[in-house]
């Protein structure tokens, strides 16, 4: 038998007690929150509340945000988000389709980034199969820690009538998917 409070230290409570799904009322705090957090990117999109609306107000089978908020006076300091995409594998005799949950916009003030993505990851694989994330933004801090290998593909971002001084890091993209 496993000891109970074990399991409770294991899953860090955060998933299940301080870490909320986010709701509409949320957006303007999130916006703010994403805002923030996107100007020290050299290159970032600028939400605003109805891009946050749409693009992290969860949807079932779409999308997954969570907020972290201060347990002192309930403010929102931290946000973790995933898309999720279901793909088929026809040629597979035992399963039909792999769902992939990919690291969306994430905003780390008061938790650490590496545990963010440590309850994101335990949150996903309720559901999904596989979780990726890129290595843009700040994700180096948690790629290696958390075991994620590197992909085999290379990803190219196309910035039409962009005039940039050098080429970008990657932890100087705040862009992952628009």
């Amino acid at each position: 038998l496993r000891n109970d409070v074990l399991m409770v230290a294991e899953v860090n409570f955060l998933c299940v007690h301080k870490k909320l799904r986010m709701e509409h009322h949320d957006v303007p705090v999130v916006t703010c929150l994403l805002r923030n957090y996107m100007k020290q990117f050299t290159v970032a999109p600028d939400f605003d509340e109805l891009d946050v609306e749409h693009w992290l107000l969860p949807r079932e089978n779409v999308v997954n945000s969570y907020l972290v908020s201060s347990p002192d006076d309930q403010e929102i300091t931290d946000l973790c988000s995933f898309y999720t995409l279901p793909s088929s594998i026809p040629s597979s005799q035992s399963h039909s389709s792999l769902k992939a949950a990919y690291s969306y916009y994430n905003v780390s003030t008061k938790t650490s980034l590496l545990q963010l993505m440590n309850d994101a990851l335990i949150v996903a694989e309720k559901e999904l199969d596989v979780f990726k994330a890129l290595d843009v933004m700040q994700n180096e801090i948690f790629l290696k820690e958390l075991k994620f290998g590197p992909g085999d593909g290379k990803l190219h971002y196309y910035f039409y009538n962009y005039l940039l001084k050098h080429v970008l890091r990657s932890s100087e993209l705040g862009v992952v998917l628009l």
